[in-house]
C-alpha cells in the first residue's frame, strides 16, 4: 500500500478571521512516499512532479489535510485530489473530541515532541525569501504526521494535553481506519 503524508505552507495574511483556503496560495507541498521512504518537497511550479505520486497512492494522510491542504492543491490540480483515499488525522480527532487541536498539541502528547516552529512564521520567512527554512518546516510537519500516524495505527489512540487541567488524556480512535 502506498501512503503519501501531506502538508503545504501558503502566502498570505492570517491576522483576523481565518481566510478560506481556497483564497491561499501555495508556497510549497512537503510529502513523505512510503513507496521510497523518502521526504521530498515541491515549490509551486514543481507540481507536476508531484502529481503522479499522489494519483498513485493508495492513501493520504495529512493534518488538517481534508480542509486544507488538499482544497488548495486542488486549485492547481487538473483533477480532483479528493477522489484519493485519505485520513485527516485533525478530522479523526474532532471527529472523537468534538473539538479540533493542534498538531503542536497532539504531537508533544503522543509523541514528547513539538513542531520546529509555526505557520505564521513560515510566512514570514517565504516573504523574507528563505525558502529553504520553510522547505525544512513543512518536512518537519510531515514527519510529526507521519509518526503520529504510526502511533495511532499502532495503538489505536493519540493523546494531548486536556486544557483545563493539563492531564495527558487518550483520544480513541476507532481502528479500522487505521488497521
Amino acid at each position: 500500500m502506498r501512503r503519501i503524508t501531506l502538508d503545504i505552507e501558503t502566502a498570505g495574511s492570517f491576522s483576523g478571521p481565518m481566510p478560506d483556503p481556497i483564497e491561499l496560495e501555495l508556497t510549497v507541498a512537503c510529502i513523505h512516499d512510503s513507496k521510497t521512504n523518502q521526504f521530498d518537497s515541491f515549490l509551486k511550479e514543481e507540481l507536476p512532479r508531484l502529481w503522479p505520486m499522489l494519483e498513485h497512492a493508495d492513501l493520504i494522510i495529512g493534518y488538517n489535510s481534508d480542509h486544507f491542504d488538499i482544497p488548495i492543491l486542488n486549485k492547481y490540480y487538473t483533477g480532483d485530489l479528493t477522489q484519493v483515499p485519505s485520513i485527516d488525522l485533525l478530522k479523526e480527532v474532532k471527529n472523537v473530541l468534538g473539538r479540533r487541536l493542534k498538531l503542536d498539541n497532539i504531537a508533544e502528547a503522543t509523541l514528547g515532541k513539538k513542531k520546529s516552529s509555526n505557520g505564521l512564521q513560515a510566512v514570514k520567512w517565504w516573504e523574507e525569501g528563505d525558502v529553504e527554512k520553510v522547505r525544512e518546516y513543512c518536512i518537519d510537519d510531515v514527519r510529526l504526521t507521519l509518526e503520529l500516524y504510526e502511533y495511532a495505527k499502532k495503538h489505536g489512540l493519540l493523546k494531548y494535553r486536556d486544557f483545563s487541567d493539563g492531564d495527558v488524556r487518550d483520544i480513541k480512535l476507532f481502528c479500522q481506519v487505521y488497521c
